[in-house]
C-alpha cells in the first residue's frame, strides 16, 4: 500500500463535498509529473491525505483512498472546461485521473502545525517551491499525520 497527499480547493472540491458525493474523479490534474503518479503508481486501495489547498488555511482536511485504476480525464475534451487541452484527444488522452472516495471528515491540520512537527520535516509538500498537488508519502509520515489528526488541536 501506499500513500498520497492530494490537494484540492475546497472551492472546488473540499472534504464535504468528496464526502457527498462517494468516490469522485480526481478532475484537472495538469502537470506531468502528478499524472504519472496516478498514471504508473496509485492504486486501488491506496490512502489519501485530502488536502485543502488555495484558502484561508491550508492544511489536511480529510482522510480518502484511491477508488479506481486510472483513465482518461473527460476535462482535457470539454472546450467549455477550464481544463480543456485543445492538444488532447481521444485517440491520444494526455490527461488522466482516478477517482478518490472519501472515508473521513478530520480536523484541519494546518499547514503551520505540520512544520512544526519534526517527524514530518521531509515531508514533500512542506519542502520550498514544493507545488504539486499531488505528492507521495511515507509510511511514517501516514503514521505521524493521523497521530496529529487524533490530539487535540
Amino acid at each position: 500500500m501506499k500513500y498520497w497527499l492530494m490537494k484540492s480547493e475546497p472551492n472546488e472540491v473540499s472534504i464535504d463535498d468528496a464526502l457527498r458525493l462517494g468516490a469522485a474523479p480526481w478532475f484537472g490534474v495538469r502537470n506531468y509529473q502528478a499524472r504519472n503518479f496516478m498514471r504508473d503508481q496509485m492504486q486501488i486501495g491506496d490512502g489519501v491525505l485530502f488536502y485543502h489547498s488555495s484558502c484561508d488555511e491550508p492544511g489536511i482536511a480529510g482522510i480518502a483512498e484511491v477508488a479506481s485504476t486510472a483513465y482518461p480525464d473527460a476535462t482535457q475534451f470539454d472546450s467549455n472546461s477550464h481544463y480543456f487541452d485543445p492538444k488532447s484527444t481521444v485517440e491520444n488522452p494526455r490527461w488522466i485521473l482516478v477517482d478518490v472516495k472519501a472515508i473521513r471528515k478530520t480536523r484541519l491540520l494546518s499547514l503551520a502545525e505540520m512544520r512544526s512537527n519534526p517527524e514530518l520535516a521531509s515531508m514533500v509538500v512542506l519542502q520550498k517551491g514544493s507545488r504539486l498537488s499531488i505528492t507521495p508519502v511515507t509510511a511514517a509520515e501516514w503514521r505521524a499525520v493521523l497521530k496529529l489528526l487524533d490530539k487535540p488541536k
